[in-house]
Parts: structure tokens; sequence; C-alpha cells
């Protein structure tokens, strides 16, 4: 919780059972499986996107592993997309996430888009990758997501995997669900 700055890519045009064995193969531990409520908020200007060059997320999750099930509010705030894409995140837990809709709608924010998601989430020696699959709504091709602390271990971890450059991206959901 509280601020963080992550850097990740995406990875798309996979098989995700293929690298899910790669990783399994390399030792890479499960950390997660989850199936992800996703609710995005903005002002009717767009003002979150369009001049924060940010976005607004409630997030419900539950891990199928623990059972636990948390819910966050999210502003993630983009600062590079220089070969990685860079973002601060600020992120806090929710009791009630009826009455925080419900105040931020007062404020002036509308939920702006609603996506499910399954996750399954490996921890290679401090790299995180997560496996995705959205809706068909929401994004219908599933793809990895590669988070890591520095760049160096992005490498590694493109090295690692044998990733075709050319199917990495540093777009968010939201700019990938624009180019279908």
């Amino acid at each position: 919780m509280g601020k963080g700055k992550e850097i990740e890519i995406k990875v798309l045009n996979i098989d995700l059972n293929h690298m899910e064995k790669q990783l399994i193969d390399l030792g890479a531990k499960l950390v997660a499986k989850e199936y992800q409520k996703n609710i995005i908020l903005d002002s009717k200007d767009n003002y979150i996107e369009k001049v924060l060059n940010s976005y607004l997320r409630i997030r419900e999750t539950k891990n199928l592993l623990t059972k636990k099930v948390e819910t966050k509010l999210t502003l993630k705030k983009n600062v590079s997309n220089e070969g990685v894409r860079e973002n601060i995140e600020i992120t806090t837990q929710i009791e009630d996430k009826d009455s925080l809709i419900a105040i931020l709608k007062d404020l002036g924010y509308e939920i702006i888009e609603k996506g499910y998601k399954e996750r399954k989430s490996y921890l290679y020696d401090k790299i995180r990758f997560d496996l995705d699959i959205w809706d068909e709504d929401t994004y219908p091709n599933p793809y990895m997501e590669i988070e890591v602390e520095n760049e160096e271990d992005l490498e590694k971890a493109i090295e690692l995997l044998n990733i075709d450059k050319t199917n990495i991206s540093t777009k968010s959901i939201v700019e990938l669900k624009e180019e279908l």
C-alpha cells in the first residue's frame, strides 16, 4: 500500500500455457491465482486520463489460493513509456466499495468501464510474471506482464524466457483496447 514506483511491460501474442511451463521449469514460485473485478473511474471530461496521464481504479481481488478477498483504490500515473512503462502507483485499502463509489460520484467521477480478469502470478528472483486473461469485452487476447524494480532485471526476464522483442508493449490496457 502507499506510493510506489513500478517498471513493467506487456508481452503480447504468446501462448500462456507455454510461458507458464517455462516459468515452472525455471523454478518460479506461484504466488497468486486471482480473479479480479476492475472498475475504472474518471470525470466526464476525462481529467484523470487526459490531464494526469493516469487512471483511477477500484480492484476487487479474490486470491483463489488463499480465499482472501481485498479491495483497493489505485491512482496509477504513467511517468514514462521510453522502452518500458514506468508508473507511480498510489494505493489504499477499501472497506466499503459501494460507499466509495457513491462519494466519487458526488465529486463528479463516474464508472467508465468494468472488466474482469483471471491472473496467475509467478515470482522468480524479484521478477514478477503475471499471466492475464481478461473477459472478452474488455480485451480478448491473453498476455503476460513482467514487473521489475530495475531495467537489468527486465533484460534478464526477456532473456530467460527467450521473448521476441517485437511482442513487447509498454501500452496500458486502455491503449491496447483502443487499438482493437
